[in-house]
């Protein structure tokens, strides 16, 4: 199986600018990335940055860095950009894995590649993981999804789902025995040809309410297809207090 790694990695982020290059036990947040994308099989990896800083924070890793357009709206536009300088044919897959996701294990990524490539008719894959607590359920910070019978995304929403009817509506705070519900890991693979075509995707009202990009795929009649693991990884950091915690977890591994 051949697959490419892209690595979105934009240094001014809204919330948290240069958190790339902050540092947990002794490496850069976009340094562990790399390392990720090295250990997961990929034959080709590359950083697809805006800024030049970044580029030299990764020279002594002899690693492929590609400088992109500042204006771009979303890591999927970097990646698209990245996939016409290359000129990659358009079934080459390649995993968007995210700059500021340093804890990502590299099975996941391999998990991600492989489930897009015994799945024909899907445009995108990705990842999730089995919800199993009430206050996860809950939280509009973890986007929720369901799946047909053949591993095929149904849905992606903030909002509670599959809504437990009969033991919410008694205001029970536990989910029921086989609750289904999945969390999303954001994580993606794409053919080529996708993100050649995601400039011109018919606008999509669910993502605009959502918030949640992969929406604009599904209501265009792209399918999804997704990995599943039993264990999420640890979030990862888009504010300074996911950095400390970061920090935290990296010493206990």
């Amino acid at each position: 199986m051949n697959f490419n790694v892209v690595i979105p990695a934009r240094f001014e982020s809204t919330r948290f600018p240069g958190k790339l290059l902050s540092i947990i036990n002794g490496q850069s947040v976009i340094e562990r990335v790399v390392n990720i994308a090295r250990q997961s099989g990929a034959r080709e990896i590359i950083v697809a940055t805006d800024d030049q800083r970044i580029s030299e924070c990764l020279d002594h890793m002899k690693c492929d860095v590609i400088l992109t357009s500042e204006n771009h709206q979303s890591g999927t536009d970097r990646i698209a950009e990245v996939a016409n300088i290359k000129k990659w044919p358009a079934q080459t897959m390649v995993v968007n894995l995210q700059g500021d996701e340093p804890f990502i294990p590299p099975e996941l990524v391999n998990a991600v590649a492989k489930a897009l490539d015994q799945a024909p008719s899907a445009s995108i894959s990705t990842a999730c993981f089995p919800i199993t607590k009430y206050e996860e359920l809950l939280d509009p910070n973890l986007v929720k999804l369901t799946v047909d019978h053949q591993n095929y995304a149904l849905y992606f929403s903030r909002a509670p789902m599959p809504w437990a009817r009969d033991t919410f509506s008694t205001n029970e705070k536990c989910l029921p025995d086989g609750f289904v519900g999945l969390g999303h890991i954001g994580i993606y693979g794409y053919r080529v040809k996708y993100l050649l075509d995601y400039p011109n995707l018919p606008f999509s009202p669910l993502e605009n309410l959502e918030k949640l990009e992969q929406l604009r795929a599904l209501q265009a009649g792209h399918r999804i297809v997704l990995a599943q693991t039993s264990i999420p990884p640890a979030a990862g950091i888009d504010t300074p207090d996911d950095l400390e915690r970061a920090r935290v977890h990296a010493s206990t591994l």
